[in-house]
Parts: C-alpha cells; structure tokens; sequence
C-alpha cells in the first residue's frame, strides 16, 4: 500500500530552547526565511505525501495560522503589488491537506502518536519529529518509504552517534543488508549502562510505520522519563516481525537545541539562492576577527 500521509508530533514543550519557547512553539522558530516545521512539511510533500497530521497542544496555534489561508495579509500584498510574496504565502497552505489534533496530556512521544490512530486508519504512515529538521538532495522520508515499499516492513531512520551520546538516544541491534540499509531486531531507549549498547545506531527523526503499531501503542506501559515511549513499541515490532533501517542520506538539525537552531541557521543561508553569497562574503569577514 502506497504511504501518502505523514504524521508530524509538534506538542513539545521546548524546554531546552527557553525562554525562545515560552511564548513561541520552537517548531515554529525561523531558519532564514520559513519556520522550522515548513521545512520537515515540505520533506514530506516531496516524499509524496498528501495528507498530514499536525499533533499541538495548547498555545501552538500559531502552527494551524501558518498552513491557513490569511485573507487580509493576501489582499494587502496584492494592493501593494507584490505578487511573488503573495504567490509564495498562499503557496503554504496548498502544500498537502492538512489535519490538526490536539495533545491533552504531554505523556511521551508514543502517546502523541497514538492520537493519530483515526487519521491514519488501516494505512501505513509516516513519523516526521517535530524536533528535526533535515536537509538534502533527496527527500528523507522519501528515503524509507522506499524501503517500505521494498521489504514490507516498518521503517526506522537512523544515524551512527557518538559513544559518549548514546545514553541521550535510543541504541539499535541492526544487521546490514545492503548498502545502507540495515536489518533491526531490537532497540533499547536511552540505555544507561554500557551493556545495554546494542550498537551506535539510533533512531533519528523519522519512521515509516505500520497500523498495528496502535495497539503494541495500547499495551505500552510509560518508560524513560515516566513516558509512553514510541520506542518501546517499535522495540515489540523488531523483536517480532522485525524492521528496516535507513541510514538516509542529508543533514539532520537538532531544532530543540540552541547549538542545532544556530547551525541549522548559518548552513542553510550560505545555501540560500538570494543571500547565500552576501552571507558568504559576511562571515569570511567576521572570521578575521575571531
């Protein structure tokens, strides 16, 4: 079955991002020129995604302005003859279908993910974090619904990090397969003793699941940091029909720390048509005087 929506977990606090936070959901903190959550949308749009899930919470409403039309900001534009910005602001709300629920209790990631249980259906979907945005040639997520479509199994993407980081991640027994993809059969989140180190490889920012996640979602009881961890049910899902993993291709950026919003920041203007050369010129000179 083809994947065509997405669900993407934006309830987050954003704790380690205040006071930035306090007032302004951090998904929708600016890189550049859109906000962090337009670029993990459009990720998904060119992954081939046509519906998407939105998860918030209170004080997130901005997020649901964003994908809206905004008849008066449009008419003014028009008026004053800027047609591009025009085309570019109504361009955001046609990128896919958009959906919106709302977390009540902030009780982990698995939980966010099960309030998607009656968009999603008897379909497989994709996971997108709210908390990573990742930029490359090719799209992601486009990455592991291929690899869906190839094994037929559940879709992990995950990274090698370092050893010394491990314990802030979820650790993955994988196999390779081919190329860069990987057989896995068990994961472990956040393990904090070195004998629970299946491998370095950890879950980073996207999956491609099945439907019958929902239930192993129903029997999962709260685990690290008294939450129901997503992981923990993806673990039950290895451990029996096993999964895929994608080590995918492209730069992943930590939206939920200050050093990843900083970075994600300076790369991806240096990369930008319009002021990518200007920014260029401005941080070789501001390198002189470091």
């Amino acid at each position: 079955m083809k994947v065509t929506k997405a669900v993407i977990p934006a309830a987050g606090l954003g704790t380690r991002v205040l006071p930035a936070t306090k007032s302004m959901p951090k998904e929708m903190l600016t890189i550049v020129d859109k906000p962090a959550i337009q670029y993990i949308v459009e990720e998904a749009v060119n992954s081939g995604i046509t519906d998407i899930l939105i998860i918030t919470n209170r004080g997130k409403g901005v997020i649901e302005d964003h994908f809206d039309r905004s008849p008066e900001l449009e008419e003014r534009l028009l008026a004053s003859g800027k047609q591009d910005v025009y085309d570019q602001v109504v361009s955001i709300s046609k990128l896919a279908n958009f959906y919106f629920v709302r977390q009540k209790e902030t009780k982990g990631l698995g939980h966010a993910v099960n309030c998607a249980r009656s968009f999603v259906g008897n379909e497989p979907f994709a996971v997108l974090y709210g908390d990573d945005v990742i930029i490359g040639e090719d799209p992601a997520c486009g990455q592991l619904i291929r690899a869906y479509e190839k094994y037929g199994k559940a879709v992990v993407g995950i990274k090698s990090v370092p050893e010394e980081a491990i314990s802030k991640y979820s650790s993955l027994k994988v196999e390779q397969l081919e190329g860069n993809m990987y057989s896995c059969t068990d994961m472990v989140e956040k393990p904090q003793r070195k004998e629970d180190v299946l491998s370095l490889f950890s879950i980073l920012g996207r999956c491609v699941l099945t439907p019958d996640i929902f239930d192993l979602l129903d029997n999962t009881k709260p685990g690290a940091g008294g939450e129901i961890q997503l992981t923990d049910a993806m673990r039950t899902l290895a451990q029996t029909v096993g999964m895929t993993g994608v080590d995918f291709t492209g730069k992943r950026y930590d939206m939920g720390d200050k050093l990843g919003i900083l970075q994600a920041t300076v790369e991806i203007a240096l990369n930008n048509p319009v002021l990518g050369d200007s920014f260029r010129s401005y941080l070789k000179e501001l390198s002189k005087t470091l």
